[in-house]
């Protein structure tokens, strides 16, 4: 496996799959699998949960990723329990990426018996912040560049075919 980046100036190799995961699956773990999905085209099997599935996707995440072309209005949420239902294998991810302190416990809880790499990525929680709605949007578009930036520096600069 690569390195990430450093003096090198390398990049870790993509994984073939990728789980994110956050509280609710409603705001920050779908905005970050639209923007891999974006980034890096069909290179990657790419899907979110949250430890909860109590809400659906957010309308503000729906607009700031609308903005730089990310579609996630379709996205409907999941729990990590739901997944599973769903068809979707925990053991068969190759790295599960945490949004959340709360999905972070709840990933490394499920993924003990699992050979699975578990990372934690302190992305700021939007929902519930800003007393207008340019002052959320900006909080949540402060979400979604850490996001960004945050996968550029972990695998690269974005494939520039995206059906690669």
């Amino acid at each position: 496996m690569g390195a990430d980046v450093g003096d090198t100036g390398t990049y870790a190799r993509l994984p073939q799959s990728v789980l994110f995961c956050c509280d609710h699956n409603s705001v920050r773990s779908p905005m970050a699998e639209g923007i891999m999905k974006k980034l890096y085209g069909k290179r990657c099997y790419v899907q979110s949960v949250g430890v909860k599935n109590d809400m659906e996707i957010d309308g503000f995440a729906i607009t700031v990723c609308a903005e730089i072309g990310v579609e996630v209005s379709r996205h409907r949420s999941r729990s990590f329990d739901e997944m599973e239902q769903w068809g979707d294998d925990l053991s068969s991810f190759d790295l599960v990426l945490a949004l959340s302190p709360a999905s972070q416990r709840r990933a490394l809880d499920l993924t003990q018996f699992f050979h699975l790499d578990v990372e934690y990525w302190p992305i700021i929680d939007p929902t519930g912040m800003g007393d207008s709605r340019e002052a959320r949007l900006a909080l949540y578009r402060q979400a979604r560049d850490q996001i960004h930036d945050r996968l550029v520096a972990r695998f690269g600069p974005a494939t520039d075919d995206p059906s690669a």
